[in-house]
């Protein structure tokens, strides 16, 4: 189902749209802007050997929302065009002109056309609802079938068959039960809040744990010696390929000799994907943990595996938020999912970041949405507020309706927008608040609260500007790693802009920024209109706590400008270090 102006595109006219729109966004190339008499802007610009251009409207954050039927190139030359010479460019076009190396252009076309393919394949084989606006939560994770509103790599997932993308993929809602390892304890990292076998017996449950420690005596091996490793059945097959890992599927001559790792085969409770593929919620029994486990694929831009570093930290990064959580009442309505186990295989002699199957062999605990709903409460996933639905209308057109748009839209930035930011001005912490990190709870569609996840590889904090360092985990002892580390490599960054750019980058430019669209599009709500109400939103808040007067200068959330991350440009140049460019704020003061 489509977002705002997207409801008539084909899969290839969509990932078009948005990489041209990520290209001129991000100042990725030299532009010239025309401004045009409806308000809307005609940018010009030169690729390749060819002249380019395009009308667009120019949003939030200077947000690009181009009209792709307007998109045009010609043959350059330093003579004017003829009309005849005048085309309309293919994906195929546009790619080959990018500014990049010939390698990178070819990995993001392969990128482009497994995500048009499995659009495609979508359109095909789903069918869908006229509305999801009765759905649950675990439904709605998988018919928010839009994916990433930005990246033009929205459904890539790279090395997905077709077959994989049914099994596996959110959209096809297919259950499945989880491959289980038995690994030498040697060769494994883990934090868990119990001992090894209370906490595999809980999550499992008696039978499923007797089951597997069966099969596990069969094959000769006992819990003394291993540990229990869950696995995506994807990801298995893909380990059993991996030639750093191959090896340890042998038999050991050492430490009384057995497999290193025992395969256990499939068992245990039935899970489905969520949105972010990744992440499984346990479709036997909702309120059990959501588990978050390692895919060796590209989806937008980023391979999903996981951060070696962040997995064992992260039981201590989120018992630290907790903490914060419930010391301060004005963070009532702001709820966290802990991640409170981590476990991952880091073999003995080998550096973290250089072990075989490298973030690619582990798993993180989440306590589960359900699991923190009280009656009468329903929660969707954030960005369910960008879409659209099958009739046309937008997924909150009925509460919208109940409510008036005025009231309920100022109720959604109070609900959404005040407690992340009472963490950053107040408690110096910033965590990436975007649209698949954010749960909103409601009642009845009135918005009642905000549920935040995914902290072990995002939250950030700056220690001249942290309140309190009394619940601040300790994180050189955590792992060696932290010791000595540089600033902005993990978690501590050396200034508080940067904390700043995080919170404003993922719950303004990324976030809200496609909400205000869709009130546009949808509802004629003027988005300076929408911003202002934010703005509002913010300076009641500076209102309420002028004690907190020279934190909120120090962050200067009102500059004309703001650095934002350059998601498409890091492609681009394939840098493995963040890319920013400069964008007009929608916070400013003079607004």
């Amino acid at each position: 189902m489509p977002l705002p102006d997207m409801r008539m595109l084909s899969a290839e006219q969509r990932v078009l749209r948005q990489l041209v729109e990520a290209l001129l966004f991000e100042g990725a190339l030299p532009i010239q802007k025309q401004s045009l008499s409806d308000g809307r802007t005609r940018f010009q610009w030169r690729m390749g050997q060819h002249d380019y251009q395009v009308i667009a409207r120019e949003g939030a954050f200077g947000r690009v929302r181009l009209d792709i039927g307007s998109l045009t190139c010609s043959v350059a030359s330093s003579s004017q065009c003829k009309t005849a010479d005048v085309f309309a460019p293919c994906l195929a076009q546009v790619v080959a002109d990018l500014p990049t190396t010939e390698q990178v252009k070819a990995a993001m076309m392969d990128e482009f056309r497994q995500t048009i393919t499995l659009c495609k394949w979508n359109q095909s084989h789903l069918t869908l609802p006229l509305s999801r606006r009765r759905a649950s939560y675990t439904q709605l994770e998988a018919l928010l079938d839009e994916g990433h509103p930005y990246h033009p790599s929205f459904k890539a997932r790279t090395g997905f068959s077709l077959e994989d993308h049914h099994a596996y993929g959110p959209e096809g809602a297919q259950s499945f039960s989880l491959q289980w390892l038995a690994i030498k304890q040697r060769h494994l990292q883990m934090n868990l809040p119990a001992t090894h076998d209370v906490f595999w017996q809980t999550e499992l449950g008696r039978h499923h744990w007797r089951s597997l420690t069966q099969k596990l005596k069969e094959k000769g091996g006992d819990w003394q010696r291993y540990a229990l490793m869950p696995v995506h059945p994807w990801q298995w097959q893909q380990l059993q390929q991996d030639d750093t890992f191959s090896p340890f599927l042998k038999k050991s001559t050492t430490e009384g000799g057995g497999d290193e790792v025992i395969d256990l085969g499939l068992a245990g409770d039935n899970y489905v994907a969520s949105q972010s593929v990744r992440t499984l919620i346990n479709q036997s029994y909702a309120t059990k943990a959501h588990i978050k486990l390692p895919l060796s694929m590209v989806n937008t831009s980023a391979k999903r595996v996981l951060e070696p570093h962040s997995i064992c930290s992260a039981p201590a990064i989120s018992q630290w938020l907790m903490q914060v959580i419930t010391s301060d009442v004005e963070l009532h309505g702001l709820t966290i999912l802990p991640e409170y186990a981590g476990l991952h295989f880091q073999p003995r002699h080998h550096p973290l970041g250089q072990a075989p199957a490298d973030g690619c062999l582990a798993a993180i605990f989440r306590t589960s949405v359900e699991s923190q709903l009280q009656t009468g409460e329903q929660a969707i996933p954030f960005n369910a507020l960008m879409m659209i639905e099958r009739d046309d209308l937008p997924f909150m057109a009925g509460w919208i309706e109940r409510y008036g748009l005025a009231a309920w839209l100022t109720r959604l930035l109070e609900v959404a927008v005040v407690p992340v930011w009472h963490l950053l001005v107040k408690h110096g912490i910033a965590i990436e608040a975007h649209g698949q990190n954010m749960i909103l709870i409601h009642r009845d569609g009135w918005p009642e609260r905000i549920m935040v996840r995914d902290f072990h590889e995002s939250v950030e904090y700056c220690a001249s500007f942290l309140a309190c360092e009394e619940f601040l985990p300790d994180f050189a002892a955590l792992n060696d790693v932290y010791q000595q580390a540089p600033l902005d490599l993990y978690y501590q960054m050396s200034s508080v802009e940067l904390l700043r750019e995080l919170v404003v980058d993922t719950l303004f430019v990324y976030n809200l920024a496609e909400v205000s669209h869709l009130f546009h599009v949808c509802y004629g709500f003027d988005e300076e209109t929408f911003w202002a109400l934010v703005r509002q939103c913010l300076d009641a808040y500076a209102e309420r706590h002028p004690g907190l007067s020279k934190r909120l200068h120090a962050l200067n959330c009102h500059a004309p400008q703001v650095l934002t991350e350059s998601l498409m440009t890091r492609k681009l140049t394939s840098s493995a270090d963040e890319c920013h460019h400069w964008v007009p704020n929608a916070l400013a003061s003079n607004k």
